[in-house]
């Protein structure tokens, strides 16, 4: 039997259709996709009621699920299941309510089992919102088997 070999950019898009295929949490948040490739992703989330805190602002806990959604897509772009090791997250600036906030993550170093990427989080006025660094560890299974 012959093994179909995708290109790096087909491999990153059909694991990115696995991964939002199984995401339940991504999705009910209305996270978008907006791009993905090789150690690189990028999705878009828009700020909804249920996600303001007490001081009129996205809650922190929503704005690190983005970043740490988004380093997700891009750590498991090579058909590697990937998972977070640990992750910080230094906010900047709050989200409000009807901000779209787009994170870009992208991959800064991949060894045979762990990698370092950063993520930036912004609003559509393009104000920096959050910065996210996080470290993947591959955990030795394919994510399209």
């Amino acid at each position: 039997m012959t093994k179909v070999v995708l290109s790096p950019q087909t491999l990153a898009e059909r694991c990115a259709e696995v991964l939002m295929a199984r995401d339940q949490a991504s999705r009910h948040l209305g996270m978008e996709l907006v791009s993905v490739s090789p150690g690189k992703a990028e999705m878009k989330m828009l700020v909804k009621d249920y996600m303001v805190q007490g001081h009129g602002n996205c809650h922190g806990g929503y704005i690190f699920t983005l970043a740490d959604t988004t380093f997700a897509f891009a750590c498991n772009t090579y058909d590697a299941v990937s998972v977070a090791q640990g992750c910080n997250i230094e906010y900047v600036r709050p989200g409000k309510l009807d901000d779209t906030l787009t994170a870009k993550c992208a991959q800064l170093s991949r060894g045979k089992r762990t990698g370092v990427y950063d993520v930036t989080i912004e609003n559509q006025d393009g104000e920096l919102i959050a910065l996210m660094r996080g470290k993947s560890y591959q955990v030795g299974a394919s994510l399209l088997s």
